[in-house]
Formats: structure tokens, C-alpha cells, sequence
């Protein structure tokens, strides 16, 4: 779907600034997830790069993300709530609670390393039994 998305988008601004080539230096990545324990890790990661970049003091700050509708409440029709995420609360408050919880900390080291290796050599994230069953 991304990719298809991103074509499409050339294929307009091209057209829209007379213009021909490619928008983007790199492709657009992605990897498969364990769900349980990695998913909401992922979470993380993603929602923390503006904080990470200097663009941000806080993942509230930044619009492109989830977090302000997963932590804050925003209302959108583009995202759909992940068991995982369902998970973390019985109401919609303590969901909203939990998940501003996993933001107390940065992710970091291994994890980080994983991450980061892994979406760009388009491997699975997750414990060893769950990349074995993937291979």
C-alpha cells in the first residue's frame, strides 16, 4: 500500500511542478513484527523519533504520529486501536494513562540497535522463537 501511495504522489507532484525523477533518496521500510511485547516497543520507537531528531520536546508536540491519539485523546478516523494497545485499559482513560506511561523513558541500547538493523535489512522483530517460525 505505501508503495503504491508513494508512486502515486510522484506521479502528482511530477505532473503538478513539471518536474521528473524520484522525491525520496531511499524506499520506503518496513519489517514484520512480533506482536506481543514488540508492537507497542515499535510504538515507541516510531513516536519518539521527533524527540530524537530535536524536532520536539515531547511526542505531543509532533502531529504525524499516533500519539496524540493514543495518549491525548485526539479524535481521526485514520488510525484503528491494536489489541495491543486495547489491552493496556479497560476504559478509554487508563488506556490513554498506560500508553503516556511508556513514554517515561527513551528507547535505547539493544533494542534501539535491533530496531534500527532490522527495518533497514527488512528482517522480523521479535524473540528468537518468533523470527525461526518467520524463516
Amino acid at each position: 500500500m505505501m508503495q503504491g501511495l508513494g508512486r502515486r504522489y510522484v506521479q502528482y507532484f511530477n505532473y503538478q511542478y513539471q518536474r521528473s525523477g524520484t522525491l525520496w533518496e531511499g524506499r520506503f521500510k518496513s519489517c514484520l513484527v512480533q506482536e506481543i511485547d514488540y508492537l507497542l516497543q515499535l510504538d515507541r520507537y516510531i513516536e519518539l523519533n521527533p524527540m530524537r531528531a530535536g524536532m520536539v520536546s515531547n511526542p505531543g508536540e509532533y502531529r504525524w504520529t499516533s500519539y496524540q491519539i493514543n495518549a491525548l485523546g485526539k479524535k481521526s478516523d485514520l488510525c484503528t486501536a491494536h489489541q495491543e494497545y486495547l489491552d493496556l485499559g479497560r476504559v478509554v482513560m487508563e488506556r490513554q494513562f498506560n500508553y503516556r506511561a511508556l513514554f517515561t523513558y527513551q528507547v535505547e541500547g539493544e533494542l534501539l540497535e535491533e530496531i534500527g538493523t532490522n527495518t533497514n535489512k527488512g528482517m522480523a522483530i521479535g524473540h528468537d522463537r518468533f523470527k525461526e517460525e518467520i524463516e
